[in-house]
């Protein structure tokens, strides 16, 4: 094998093993930032809905807890959760992957009802109560979805309503019955706000950006090996072949050929210099035979 492709294959190899972990730490790289980036709008999520509870409770209740109070009528644009929920419905127009929900065991609105893969969620924070947040991943029939849940308590404010059916408003039996809703204890958790975020453009954000990272790396690969190989041919092969032709010659007998020129102060030119003085002293001593 020549020179030149056995410095190559030694290149290909060592470039082989550095793209594979070069390409490892990039693909993981880019997934944990693509996932990041979900998680940051699921918080940024979930910080709204909180806020838009926040503003229902302190200042559009208020105002209208006049208006049931006068007409007698249950309004359940005053419920913190049914504004959160009802908000997020008009982003899902334009973001249909998009979800926010308010999964509740036993709710009022059988809207709130949750799912068995939220009950799951609920029952969670019931048995961990220290526990304040939840972030994990599902598969639903538009592709993988980040999701990020709090949990829900039954606050004194709640038990105004859905402690029993006797103590709650007249007008709000009449819109959603008796029968679900009720049964709240103190400080019990109820339910979990659950926000989720599609992962498949992020993701496939990450997997373009991965590829196109290891084309730039083979490219800059392939660019390295060529320039590799021009220096090794100029600055190793080519002595050596002079080297070799040269030897070639005095080995058959030919003591004309002049000296090789030494260039440089690198292993190569101490090496023609080598070759130069023994060169030298072969044919003095050779003719010192023919006299």
């Amino acid at each position: 094998m020549k020179l030149l492709a056995k410095f190559n294959l030694i290149f290909i190899v060592v470039f082989g093993v550095g793209w594979v972990v070069a390409g490892y730490l990039a693909n993981r790289f880019l997934q944990e930032n693509a996932r990041a980036q979900v998680e940051q709008q699921a918080q940024l999520m979930m910080e709204t809905a909180s806020s838009m509870r926040s503003y229902t409770t302190k200042q559009v209740k208020p105002l209208l807890q006049r208006e049931q109070i006068r007409s007698n009528v249950f309004l359940p644009q005053t419920v913190p959760a049914y504004a959160a929920t009802t908000s997020f419905d008009y982003l899902r127009k334009t973001y249909p992957d998009y979800t926010y929900k308010e999964a509740t065991l036993n709710p009022t609105n059988l809207r709130d009802r949750a799912e068995d893969w939220e009950a799951d969620i609920v029952n969670n924070f019931r048995n961990h109560h220290d526990q304040k947040m939840l972030i994990g991943d599902r598969e639903t029939p538009t592709g993988r979805s980040l999701f990020l849940a709090r949990p829900i308590s039954a606050d004194p404010p709640c038990l105004e309503c859905h402690s029993t059916a006797a103590r709650a408003p007249r007008a709000m039996i009449r819109l959603y019955g008796s029968t679900n809703g009720f049964g709240w204890k103190p400080n019990e958790i109820i339910g979990a706000q659950i926000v989720s975020v599609p992962m498949s453009l992020p993701v496939s954000i990450a997997n373009k950006a991965f590829y196109t990272v290891l084309i730039y790396i083979g490219v800059l690969s392939l660019l390295t090996l060529i320039i590799f190989d021009f220096a090794v041919v100029m600055i190793v092969i080519r002595p050596v072949q002079k080297l070799s032709a040269t030897a070639d010659k005095v080995s058959k007998g030919d003591l004309d050929v002049p000296e090789i020129p030494v260039r440089g102060k690198d292993e190569i030119a101490d090496l023609t210099a080598s070759f130069n003085r023994m060169y030298l002293s072969l044919v003095k001593a050779l003719r010192l035979l023919e006299e």
